[in-house]
């Protein structure tokens, strides 16, 4: 159930805290006290990219939440994993294990699945450049100006696996004057980061340049203990000292040219690096009856040589046991040149041209305890190029935006495996490529000053090629080798394999077509009320860690969902409230499901298992109805269901749970000015308050078992309710610049719950481990803007 606090601000909105944070100014800047009347929040509009042109945020008709650069700073956010559950029906949170692999759900759509031949269903992007796997999806970036959430199928405008949403991530751009800031903090666990960026002054008034970066350490959050069970002769120590560390860096140089004619450069190049414990992963439970029951008398074929019953546990662990020597290390970089060119009446044209890259690395320690039951590592590549060409402008009543898109990319990932004690049990390797084209256009036609159709589509055609090289050193019958000769690389040594099958097979096909239509009408001054109708696609391909050579050869549909929104977007009361709903139905056939079975090696089935049904309502608003507070915050609900899901020949959708949906989801922000001085300083205190229901991690069996013999309820994420603190004394004069202080706390109530599970399956013997959210930390900010 929602938390009394929780429920207090359930009508408030986090996109509302993201625009708002810091209140308006008093009128008198240098009276030194309070005005009693608020400036109307319309004074501050907020302005987002999210239909590939500046809007203001209320006149887009599309459920969007925008957290402006106030709300980010205050936050010290410098990552997306960072913003949470901030906006409705969103959940934003680390894969099993890891700490730099994005997770994201939007309405109820997820993917589980981090591998690289996997796609996501909410598109990431780093102003206007798709960012497109999971792997690496958390990264730092030192100045950002503004993050878009558009919750909802984004097929036309921004593409393949924007199904669910996307995430626009807009950094701040060189201005040409010289300023800028530095900020240091320091917190427990001997957390340290210094983080800033400086605008040089225009060369020869034709290029800006602006450098920015961060570095981060802390120790790590857990310890890692000794054997606490010496009679076990086959468990092992780590020589880890601690796991859930930080060792961070990023940095982004951006160049703007601005030559006579009209047209504008803008170079960015961005590196972020990880490396680090990842998160620990903590033995948690096993199936009554199994060979870790030592009650059972299968006990004696697993237990006997593994107690792992002596190592598991439900309760919150401060302390580590683990036997592997993990880590976790990423490294992302990317070059982006945007060109813009002023066409007068006719419009803008713009390209962008982008190359991105991802390094990922990293061993675990699968099954959390010191028994050498589970180990993975993986050494993952992937590299993407893309082109982009728009063309937009407004010609009498029509805004219009057409444009064409060409990506290609590749991935590829070594996997090696160990189980049971064994050196080695499985080598696991995939590569892919990807060639994508597409063509799109959007028109706004307005009708009246009051009445604008929107109407828009979007042609997209793919290809996708696989390779795959999968050893089963305990059964050499099991093993096959794919499509090696298609896709050059470790594949052309022939000493690496020895498989019993080499199979071939053409490349998969995808085309898909997607629609927008949206009527957006405004009854009165600052109302607006719209119906959207859009459609959206995640690609198809296949499963790179498949098992089944039947399954590698049949690739696997690309899901398509159909979204029928109703929304109203308002500014009442003089414009001190600003009040947005959304109710929505998303239809969704050929879902695609990453089902984990926990057999061979440790890998998923990916199926179009049917269809489903969701159904939601969010509600954002921001109150700013004296000067000196600011209360926002949201409300969401979420009702989703399976309408088919084939299993087997059969139909089950009655019996399986819908992952990363939590029925309701609530957040607050309150802001509060204690006192100003004459001086200008200011003492603001803000507390964030999100709420996040129970939610299934897997779309497994809800009464009895799955064929893997797992059950959902075995992994249940408990509900949360989490609270951060902040005191911030700013614009402390200096001499001519301005200093601030802002003293943090996360979790403040050092609640310990369940994030994410994996169940191994009852071929595993139902080994089920859990990952928990941080524990409290706090700290100490100092900044000065110069």
């Amino acid at each position: 159930m929602v938390s009394g606090l929780a429920i207090a601000f359930a009508g408030l909105s986090a996109q509302g805290a993201g625009a708002q944070t810091i209140p308006p100014a008093p009128a008198d800047d240098d009276a030194g006290v309070f005005v009693d009347d608020a400036q109307p929040l319309g004074s501050n509009a907020i302005i987002v990219t999210a239909q590939r042109r500046e809007q203001n945020l209320q006149d887009v008709p599309v459920a969007i939440s925008a957290l402006n650069e106030d709300y980010l700073r205050e936050r010290n956010v410098t990552s997306i994993d960072q913003i949470g559950s901030v906006a409705p029906n969103v959940l934003i949170q680390r894969g099993a294990s890891n700490s730099s692999v994005a997770q994201i759900s939007i309405r109820g759509a997820t993917t589980i699945n981090p591998s690289l031949t996997w796609e996501p269903t909410a598109g990431i992007y780093l102003d206007g450049v798709y960012l497109g796997k999971a792997q690496g999806g958390f990264f730092d970036v030192a100045d950002i100006e503004r993050i878009e959430v558009l919750r909802g199928p984004q097929g036309t405008l921004y593409g393949r696996n924007t199904l669910s949403g996307a995430i626009n991530i807009v950094t701040a751009k060189p201005t040409g004057d010289f300023g800028g800031e530095f900020r240091a903090t320091y917190g427990n666990y001997d957390y340290k980061q210094f983080r800033g960026s400086v605008d040089f002054p225009e060369i020869a008034d034709l290029v800006a340049v602006k450098l920015s970066g961060q570095i981060g350490k802390r120790d790590g959050i857990y310890e890692v203990g000794q054997n606490p069970f010496p009679e076990v002769v086959t468990a092992f120590n780590s020589s880890v000292d601690a796991v859930e560390d930080l060792d961070s860096q990023s940095f982004m140089l951006q160049a703007r040219i601005q030559p006579s004619g009209g047209l504008t450069l803008d170079y960015a190049f961005d590196y972020s690096e990880l490396d680090q414990r990842p998160a620990y992963t903590q033995a948690y439970s096993f199936y009554e009856g199994n060979i870790f029951d030592p009650g059972s008398p299968l006990y004696q074929f697993g237990g006997a040589f593994f107690p792992y019953d002596k190592y598991v546990s439900s309760e919150y662990r401060k302390t580590a046991l683990i036997n592997t020597n993990v880590y976790e290390d990423s490294r992302v970089f990317g070059h982006s040149l945007t060109a813009a060119l002023d066409l007068g009446d006719i419009g803008e044209l713009k390209s962008i041209t982008a190359y991105r890259s991802v390094k990922f690395e990293d061993l675990l320690d699968l099954d959390g305890s010191p028994l050498p039951l589970a180990q993975s590592s993986r050494d993952s590549d992937y590299h993407a190029f893309s082109q982009e060409v728009q063309l937009a402008g407004n010609l009498s009543v029509f805004n219009y935006i057409v444009g064409a898109y060409y990506s290609k990319d590749k991935a590829s990932t070594f996997n090696p495996q160990a189980f049971f004690g064994a050196p080695q049990s499985f080598d696991s390797r995939y590569r892919g490529r990807t060639t994508s084209y597409a063509a799109f256009g959007q028109v706004d036609v307005e009708l009246t000053d009051r009445l604008t159709l929107t109407g828009g589509l979007r042609y997209t055609e793919e290809t996708k090629t696989i390779a795959r090289y999968y050893r089963n050193f305990a059964d050499p019958s099991d093993s096959f080798a794919y499509n090696i000769d298609d896709i050059p690389g470790e594949f052309d040594n022939p000493e690496l394999f020895d498989p019993t099958r080499v199979r071939t097979s053409p490349d998969a096909d995808f085309n898909n077509l997607t629609p927008t239509a949206i009527i957006a009408y405004e009854p009165m001054d600052n109302v607006n009320v719209y119906a959207k109708y859009a459609k959206g696609f995640k690609s198809g391909g296949f499963n790179g860690e498949s098992g089944s050579v039947d399954e590698l050869a049949t690739p696997y549909l690309p899901e398509k969902l159909t979204s029928y929104e109703i929304g109203v977007k308002t500014e009442l009361l003089d414009g001190r409230l600003r009040l947005n709903m959304a109710a929505f139905q998303n239809d969704t056939t050929n879902l695609q499901l990453s089902v984990f079975t926990g057999q061979g090696a440790v890998s998923s089935i990916v199926q179009n298992a049917g269809k489903a049904r969701v159904r939601g309502f969010e509600l954002e608003a921001t109150g700013n109805f004296v000067d000196w507070l600011t209360v926002s915050g949201s409300f969401a609900y979420l009702d989703p269901e399976y309408q088919e899901f084939i299993e087997n020949g059969e139909n089950v959708a009655d019996n399986r749970a819908f992952s990363s949906a939590p029925e309701f989801t609530a957040s607050a922000s309150v802001d509060w000015r204690v006192f100003e001085l004459g001086s200008g300083a200011r003492l603001n205190i803000a507390t964030d308050v999100n709420y996040t229901d129970e939610y299934f991690i897997f779309p497994f069996a809800l009464e009895g078992t799955s064929p893997g013999g797992q059950n959902a309820f075995n992994t249940l994420a408990p509900a949360r309710t989490v609270v951060d603190l902040r005191a911030i004394l700013s614009r402390i004069p200096v001499g001519e610049n301005d200093l601030s202080v802002t003293a943090f706390a996360r979790n403040l109530f050092d609640i310990h719950k369940e994030l994410t599970f994996i169940d191994f399956g009852a071929s595993f013997g139902g080994i089920t481990t859990a990952n928990w959210i941080a524990p409290r930390t706090y700290g100490l900010t100092v900044g000065v803007q110069f």
